[in-house]
């Protein structure tokens, strides 16, 4: 089916079905194929376990999902609050949080949450001085906290660069054993992917994110045997360079997320064989023949190939797609309240008809609506999304 007459018929089973309200909209049969290529990539990928980005994917019943789908019950958390609902839902729940959390949210945690405190969390410690921090929290609480320590392995965005650092950090580990226990390590390699090719070609920048990593590994082998084993979570990649990790990887743990439903952010040559899955549908509530520009009478004078609509909403983290050629005058401005839209005129779209976009990203875009609308066989069902 073309895109055209997708959406043709999405709009008409929205207003068959629809609220009359903006809604963030999963495509069932593009989340299947996306699913079923990333088994095909770890029965390739023997050595890698998966781990479901929540930031990225933010709604209960589709990690519920997914986690059956790809048998796993490891997530990666940024968000203190998401937390909960994994710990409550995913029974052998272990999560690792991906970015470190301020030692205040650690307190609040282990102060209100208690019954959680033998839970599978890797905390994560990008300075030694954190670490302390944390230490600290494991003694007001008489509990063990699980360490895995953020490295730096070219992009730059904090973690210990030295093995000086390193040793720091598992002094400490090493001589608090009831209160800190060590579970490996998290290099994040976003930068791969973006870096433009005429600074540094995507294929290089990973084997020397890969050289730093191995290094750390080869240093902690050799300077720690005995809190080295084959449980350690060595956790990289994402979705911008998750191609290159089912290929090769020093890494034992591979986190992803938006590439499940491939926002617009993640259009690249490395993920082209997954399917855009989620769209965002917002009502027209009122249409004119042109524009009218507030204080400038004498450009409606000017042909105009457009007309405009005022939709439910606006100025998402999202592009318009559909009807094809659909854009926010660059003049008249964006709104998050009645948007005007400049449509083709030949457009059949008007009041009560849907326009569609497509989300740049799916992390900031989720928590927006409440609700998240999986569309299979032309029917709607409703999934809670985690709205903080």
């Amino acid at each position: 089916m073309s895109q055209e007459l997708y959406f043709q018929q999405l709009n008409r089973d929205l207003k068959k079905q629809g609220t009359g309200l903006p809604q963030l909209i999963i495509d069932r049969q593009c989340l299947q194929q996306n699913i079923q290529y990333i088994q095909l990539q770890f029965r390739q990928a023997v050595h890698l376990q998966p781990r479901l980005v929540v930031k990225s994917l933010a709604c209960l019943e589709l990690l519920q999902l997914l986690s059956e789908q790809l048998s796993t019950q490891r997530f990666m958390v940024f968000h203190l609050p998401q937390l909960i609902p994994l710990l409550e839902n995913f029974s052998e729940a272990d999560v690792l949080f991906g970015k470190p959390m301020p030692v205040h949210a650690v307190q609040h945690f282990y102060q209100h949450y208690s019954q959680w405190e033998n839970a599978r969390i890797q905390w994560l410690v990008d300075t030694p001085a954190r670490l302390h921090q944390y230490l600290e929290v494991a003694q007001q609480y008489a509990v063990q906290l699980q360490i895995n320590i953020e490295i730096d392995v070219g992009l730059h965005r904090g973690g210990i660069r030295t093995e000086q650092q390193m040793a720091e950090m598992m002094g400490v580990v090493q001589a608090h054993p009831q209160h800190l226990k060590f579970r490996g390590l998290m290099g994040y390699d976003a930068h791969v992917t973006k870096l433009p090719s005429i600074i540094k070609k995507a294929q290089v920048a990973y084997e020397e994110s890969q050289q730093i990593y191995a290094g750390f590994i080869d240093y902690l082998q050799r300077t720690y045997p005995e809190l080295w084993h084959d449980q350690l979570c060595l956790n990289g990649g994402g979705s911008p360079s998750f191609s290159f990790h089912v290929k090769h990887s020093v890494c034992n743990d591979l986190s992803f997320g938006s590439m499940l439903v491939k926002p617009g952010d993640f259009d690249n040559d490395f993920l082209r064989p997954l399917q855009t899955a989620m769209w965002i549908a917002t009502p027209v509530i009122k249409e004119l023949p042109l524009t009218r520009l507030p204080g400038m009478p004498l450009l409606e004078k000017i042909p105009q190939k457009s007309k405009a609509l005022f939709v439910y909403g606006g100025y998402w983290m999202a592009d318009y797609v559909y009807p094809q050629g659909s854009h926010p005058h660059v003049l008249y401005g964006r709104s998050s309240n009645q948007e005007l839209v400049n449509v083709p005129r030949h457009a059949q779209t008007g009041v009560d008809d849907y326009v569609f976009l497509r989300p740049t990203q799916s992390e900031a875009v989720i928590p927006q609506f409440a609700v998240l609308w999986l569309y299979k066989d032309r029917q709607f069902e409703a999934w809670q999304t985690f709205r903080e």
